[in-house]
């Protein structure tokens, strides 16, 4: 995972930059080279922004997109934009969150044999499959706010909504297809303790809650110490938590699909 998925993310990419685009190159070629048959869509909009508008890719990889159910991986691939307040410096992100983008591509990688499977044991459209979604511009350009943040995520969460699933279905959409919507932000620093949000449903969230879409939100708190500073980088990484917490999702996701 280290070489071949997170240190490519190690960039600044922030959305509309040259790095932005060369991390969706990377996130796209990976899965397009496994086994497993991943059909990738760019989702691509523009939306207004602090600094006029700006163009965001939402990247989704999705096994057997006609299956009635998905579990649901997804992060944020896009870096914050600090703009010239660094004096040069840049912002890469490691934790917030090249990590668990790489730990997404390294769960894609190592169960590619087994995850083979739910194309071959199926002749006709499966009842639950995968989906990993990689968000664009999550972060806020200046500050957090309801227009100024989560410019992927929303734009997506409309999208499926309006879109039917199973294909051709008039009662039911993308939305609801989603068997579990399981996020995970922050990761990689030494002893992350993960508590349950379900009480708050945080943010954008709460659109999945309310048709009943259950959320698990992997991210640590308190945030770690390197958040949103210029040392959230490679150095401040602890990699036995991270190659535990890898361990621990691609079981989950077995089990989950009863692989």
């Amino acid at each position: 995972m280290w070489e071949n998925d997170l240190r490519p993310i190690l960039i600044e990419r922030y959305p509309g930059s040259r790095g932005s685009y060369i991390v969706r190159q990377h996130i796209k070629h990976r899965l397009q080279a496994l086994k497993a048959g991943w059909e990738i869509e760019e989702d691509t909009f523009q939306r207004y922004t602090p600094y006029g508008y700006k163009t965001f890719s939402n990247i989704i990889g999705t096994l057997e997109p006609s299956a009635k159910r998905h579990l649901v991986l997804a992060c944020h691939y896009d870096s914050k934009f600090f703009g010239q307040q660094w004096q040069g410096r840049v912002f890469v992100g490691a934790t917030d969150s090249a990590v668990p983008c790489a730990m997404m591509l390294e769960l894609a990688r190592a169960l590619d044999n087994k995850l083979q499977l739910i194309k071959a044991s199926s002749t006709s459209r499966p009842d639950l499959s995968l989906q990993l979604i990689f968000f664009d511009g999550e972060e806020a350009f200046v500050r957090w706010s309801p227009s100024d943040s989560l410019y992927g995520s929303q734009h997506l969460a409309q999208k499926m909504v309006s879109t039917p699933h199973p294909p051709g279905s008039t009662t039911t959409n993308q939305l609801q297809g989603i068997d579990l919507f399981v996020l995970l932000d922050l990761i990689g620093a030494r002893n992350p303790v993960f508590p349950n949000y379900f009480p708050n449903t945080l943010r954008w969230f709460q659109r999945l809650q309310a048709i009943g879409v259950p959320v698990l939100h992997l991210i640590p708190s308190p945030f770690p110490a390197v958040w949103h500073t210029m040392m959230d980088t490679e150095e401040n990484l602890d990699k036995a938590t991270i190659d535990n917490l890898n361990k621990i999702l691609q079981v989950f996701v077995l089990e989950y699909l009863n692989l």
